[in-house]
C-alpha cells in the first residue's frame, strides 16, 4: 500500500480489496468485472483507477493477497504453536472448524483454483502463501524432533509438505461433496503418523 494513502484512502482502498474478493467468491474471477466491483463498493471509475492504476491486474494481486493473509489469519495462534500433540490437536480442530463454517467461500479456494491461475503476480502470492505455511507445520515437527516426539528420521520437510497438500486435497473434495470428512482424514492420519514414528523410539 503506498505510504502517501491519508487513513480515508486506506480504508477505501480496503474496501474496494473486500467488496472485489466477495464478487470473486459468489461470481469467480473469470466473470467479475470491475464494473461489477464498482457497483458493490459504490466507488467511481476514476477512484478505482486511483488505487489500482494497473486495473484488474492490480485489483486481482491485492485480492490475492488479502486471501492469502485470511489463509494463514484463521490459523493462528493455533498454527504456531504446534510445540506439544495438544497444541497439533487445538490447530487440527481450528482448521476443520474454519473450513466446514467457510463452505465454498473458502479464501484458500478462491487462492488456488481462481487466482493462482489469473497472473504470474497472484501465483507468485500463492506460492508465498504455501511457503510460509509448509515453514509453520515444518517448524512445529523440528520442534517435537528435538523433544523426542517425533522420530529422527522423519523429514520434516516433505511430511509437511505432505499435510498441506492434504489440507488442500480435502478442502477441495469438500467444496464438491460438502463431506468434510476428507480434510478431517488428512489431518488425523498426518498427525497419528507422526505420533507413531515416536513411538518406534
Amino acid at each position: 500500500m503506498s505510504p502517501r494513502l491519508t487513513p480515508k484512502g486506506a480504508a477505501t482502498r480496503q474496501r474496494i480489496i473486500e467488496g472485489a474478493a466477495a464478487e470473486i467468491r459468489e461470481r469467480g474471477v473469470a466473470v467479475t468485472t470491475l464494473d461489477d466491483v464498482r457497483a458493490r463498493t459504490g466507488t467511481s471509475k476514476s477512484q478505482l483507477f486511483h488505487y489500482f492504476p494497473d486495473g484488474k491486474e492490480g485489483l486481482l494481486l491485492a485480492v490475492a493477497q488479502f486471501e492469502a493473509d485470511q489463509v494463514l489469519a484463521v490459523q493462528q495462534p493455533q498454527l504456531g504453536e504446534l510445540t506439544s500433540w495438544a497444541g497439533w490437536r487445538r490447530w487440527r480442530d481450528t482448521v476443520v472448524s474454519h473450513y466446514d463454517s467457510r463452505g465454498r467461500h473458502c479464501p484458500l479456494n478462491v487462492l488456488i483454483s481462481q487466482l493462482g491461475r489469473a497472473t504470474p503476480g497472484a501465483q507468485a502470492v500463492v506460492s508465498k502463501l504455501l511457503r510460509r505455511w509448509q515453514d509453520e507445520i515444518e517448524a512445529g515437527i523440528r520442534h517435537l524432533q528435538k523433544a523426542g516426539e517425533v522420530g529422527a528420521e522423519v523429514d520434516a520437510g516433505r511430511t509437511a509438505a505432505a499435510l498441506l497438500a492434504g489440507i488442500q486435497g480435502g478442502v477441495v473434495v469438500m467444496l464438491s461433496t460438502g463431506d468434510i470428512g476428507h480434510l478431517e482424514a488428512a489431518l488425523d492420519v498426518g498427525i497419528e503418523n507422526l505420533q507413531a514414528s515416536g513411538n518406534r523410539r
